[in-house]
């Protein structure tokens, strides 16, 4: 039989982690897929596992927002891989709860009982992918060692929505992908970690995010390695060469398609 009492000291010295995403079963879900199979069970622990509803707003509202994105064609052919998706179960709550990791439901991050209850976890870290909501005081104060995010593009240059869309648009040879501290203000914490996922000549915007995410989901591990060890160092932005990009207009999308580049 396992000792108990060791078994204690050893889940008080993991990591403890929240994680605060949104609902999304084509792409979201693979940073999901690589990190709850190759986190480290034994130097960490998910302690509450929060999924939002997409861009935290109705579907009929997000569907025409994506309509407007990909067009008639592409979102004829996304919308297939969406509902079988669905149909067949695939999500992140899903996953979390197959790998017996306790989900955290709320309407909104910032409302005194979610926080309330992310407290009484003990978290020593909350962690952001791809949440729909921005972090305010509150929560942002909320764990012992604060809040970090992961974000699909150099900061301070990419901060905003749909960074990858944006760098690939702009001929950047490769995206990078950065985990950052959370701040009250967007995307402007010091940088914890980066690496990069090269860009193609003519690529497919599908195919890149779908790297970057199982990419992101291996530094973020890294990272939070770093932190458990206490030997991650933030290197702080200079907001003087800060941009912010916001969701891409129809004409943004034909000159990404002018560039040779394709969604899906």
């Amino acid at each position: 039989m396992r000792d108990t009492g060791a078994a204690t000291a050893e889940r008080d010295d993991r990591l403890r982690i929240v994680l605060v995403t949104e609902d999304d079963p084509l792409y979201v879900i693979h940073f999901f897929d690589r990190f709850f199979d190759a986190y480290p069970e034994d130097e960490m622990e998910i302690v509450g596992v929060t999924v939002s509803d997409a861009f935290h707003e109705p579907i009929w509202k997000t569907a025409s927002r994506i309509l407007k994105f990909y067009g008639p064609v592409d979102f004829a052919r996304l919308l297939p891989r969406y509902l079988a998706a669905k149909a067949s179960g695939r999500s992140i709550a899903a996953l979390a709860e197959t790998a017996q990791l306790p989900l955290l439901p709320c309407q909104s991050v910032n409302e005194e009982s979610y926080v309330r209850s992310v407290r009484e976890l003990e978290p020593d870290v909350i962690v952001s992918v791809a949440a729909p909501e921005i972090f305010r005081g509150p929560l942002l104060q909320s764990s012992r060692l604060g809040c970090i995010n992961i974000h699909s593009g150099r900061l301070p240059k990419y901060r905003g929505m749909m960074p990858t869309f944006w760098q690939m648009l702009n001929g950047e040879p490769h995206i990078t992908i950065t985990v950052h501290e959370m701040a009250e203000q967007l995307d402007a914490g010091g940088v914890l970690a980066t690496d990069t996922f090269d860009i193609q000549t003519f690529d497919h915007l599908d195919r890149v995010i779908i790297g970057t995410k199982r990419l992101g989901a291996d530094l973020m591990i890294s990272t939070l390695r770093s932190l458990a060890s206490g030997t991650a160092t933030a290197t702080s932005l200079d907001m003087t060469q800060a941009e912010y990009f916001s969701f891409p207009t129809p004409d943004a999308v034909t000159a990404f398609r002018r560039r040779g580049h394709q969604m899906l």
